[in-house]
């Protein structure tokens, strides 16, 4: 691993970073009848409870520590997930921000009886570490993606960090340099 040296608060620290396979987390769920609604879909606020969960493990795991859930963003639902179908949610780090931390989440159905999964939601997760003695923000260690899938998801996510704290109102649309280098570049 390589490490990364960084001076916070005058505080000259050491952090090695970390492969995302490191924290990648898979949970399945089987679609109960109390988790559906009256058309006998699963009701999407269980449905985004459990990948709040997942990804909130996948976060902890790299980050050893505590976190809290900052922001979900662009959560899809491409077809409803029926009752007494399994639900695969598998979760995976994408990049580190100081502090921050974003998590990709994939969500995979199939019915018990049958062979193939598909894909039905994802969505990215962000949370923000907490020292476990002050439960003030803290320093994450970096993460190193491992396949070419995983360096765009990592290249990406300064993009949607940007976006995130455009919306948010934290900078204003003119202080994105980012996302106005990467759209620049990928003319």
């Amino acid at each position: 691993m390589t490490e990364l040296k960084y001076n916070f608060k005058s505080q000259i620290m050491t952090m090695e970073s970390k492969p995302v396979s490191a924290s990648k987390t898979e949970m399945n769920e089987l679609v109960m009848p109390n988790d559906t609604n009256a058309l006998g879909n699963l009701m999407g606020g269980n449905l985004m409870r459990w990948m709040d969960i997942a990804s909130a493990i996948c976060a902890s795991r790299h980050c050893e520590s505590y976190v809290v859930t900052v922001s979900v963003d662009h959560i899809t639902f491409h077809e409803p997930i029926k009752l007494g179908d399994l639900v695969t949610i598998k979760a995976q780090v994408t990049r580190v921000f100081h502090t921050s931390i974003e998590i990709f989440i994939e969500v995979f159905t199939k019915g018990i009886l049958q062979h193939n999964a598909r894909k039905s939601n994802q969505a990215f997760f962000t949370f923000v570490a907490l020292d476990e003695r002050t439960m003030k923000p803290k320093q994450i260690a970096p993460v190193v993606p491992e396949s070419e899938e995983e360096q765009k998801l990592f290249d990406e996510a300064a993009v949607r960090r940007e976006f995130r704290l455009v919306v948010s109102g934290k900078i204003k649309p003119s202080d994105a340099k980012v996302s106005q280098d990467f759209l620049q570049t990928k003319s």
